[in-house]
Order: structure tokens, then C-alpha cells, then sequence
């Protein structure tokens, strides 16, 4: 798909449970809501979107309409968030299925999430699935080629609470998810290649 020369560069947000809106895809709309003020686009694949999708197979001779789009916005992207609750010291299935879909662009001049900038969040009730699930992102986007940024938000949603108008109960998340959000848009390079 061909990206608009006109249009601001995009990120794209991957995160959430399925089963309604949860901490995870507010905690990552606040992060894309941070690099929108950067005067980038966003488009988010929450939850709901990546229940829809089915689960990868390789052999796969078509993929869904639901696939493709998700494929096709991360083709246009300039930089990525991914959003993950901690299940079980990891991060959780769908998130992973998402993730694992990548694998339609190995042979795109840009593979996988080559020389993009990528913004993590871990959610986690406690603090010890929180560490574990970053690292397991940061692994994984090391090997889809991408470019972890720095900073990556671990939140404890024991402590913290997300409410509906897109806020938090501790100012500090809103402002780490904030980095993360502004991280990815001061390192996106301003076209795709």
C-alpha cells in the first residue's frame, strides 16, 4: 500500500486483552496520544482487533481482510508501540499472535520491523511480571530487526489505575507513558522507506 507523501508519518499501537477495554490499551492509547502531539498519526489494534485475527499459520495461502490490515498499517508505519499485559511472566497470546503475523513482510524491502523505532509497555498486577514481560518484548523486537527505544513503561496496575477519559490515578505513569509515546516519534525517521 502506498503512503501518502502528504500525510504525517504514522505509528502504529499494538496492545490489549480481549474482553473489553483494559489497563493495557489505555495505558498504550496515552503513549499514542503523545506521539500524535509530535504531530504524528496513530492507528491502534487493540484487543478486539487482534481477536479477530486468526491464528498464525505460515502455510497460509490468503490471509483475512482483518490480517491484511493489520499487515498493511504496519507497512506504512514509521514506528511502533507494543502494549503487553504480563501473563504468566510473559507477554500474553494475542499480542504474540500479532506479532507473529509479521512474518508476511520477510521478503518487503523493509522486513519485519526493520530500523523502526518501538515503544514497550508491560502491564502487570504486580511488579514481577512487569520485567520479565518488557524484556520479552524488547527480545522479540530485537529479532524482528527493530529498534527498542530506551525507555519502556512497566506498570503495576495493582498501584496504578486507568480510567475511561483516558487518564491515570498516578501522574508519573501518564508521564513515562508519555516518553514512551514522544520516544518513538523524535526517532522515526519522517518517511517509510
Amino acid at each position: 500500500m502506498a503512503v501518502d507523501p502528504a500525510s504525517p508519518p504514522l505509528v502504529v499501537g499494538i496492545g490489549g486483552t480481549i474482553g473489553g477495554v483494559s489497563s493495557t490499551e489505555r495505558a498504550l492509547r496515552i503513549a499514542l496520544d503523545a506521539a500524535e502531539r509530535e504531530g504524528f498519526r496513530t492507528r491502534m489494534f487493540g484487543g478486539a482487533d487482534m481477536a479477530r485475527l486468526p491464528l498464525y499459520d505460515p502455510r497460509a495461502t490468503s490471509r483475512t481482510a482483518d490480517e491484511e490490515a493489520f499487515v498493511d498499517a504496519v507497512r506504512q508505519a514509521s514506528a511502533v508501540i507494543i502494549a503487553s499485559p504480563g501473563y504468566h511472566g510473559s507477554i500474553s497470546g494475542v499480542v504474540k499472535n500479532a506479532l507473529d503475523l509479521l512474518e508476511e513482510t520477510a521478503k518487503d524491502a523493509r522486513p519485519y520491523l526493520a530500523d523502526m523505532p518501538v515503544g514497550l509497555i508491560a502491564t502487570a498486577y504486580g511488579w514481577q511480571a512487569t520485567g520479565s514481560t518488557i524484556a520479552a518484548l524488547r527480545s522479540i523486537v530485537h529479532a524482528l530487526r527493530g529498534w527498542p527505544t530506551p525507555f519502556a513503561a512497566a506498570i503495576n496496575t495493582q498501584i496504578t489505575k486507568f480510567d475511561a477519559e483516558g487518564g491515570a490515578s498516578d501522574p508519573a505513569v501518564v508521564e513515562q507513558l508519555g516518553i514512551v509515546g514522544r520516544q518513538v516519534a523524535r526517532f522515526a525517521p519522517l518517511a517509510v522507506a
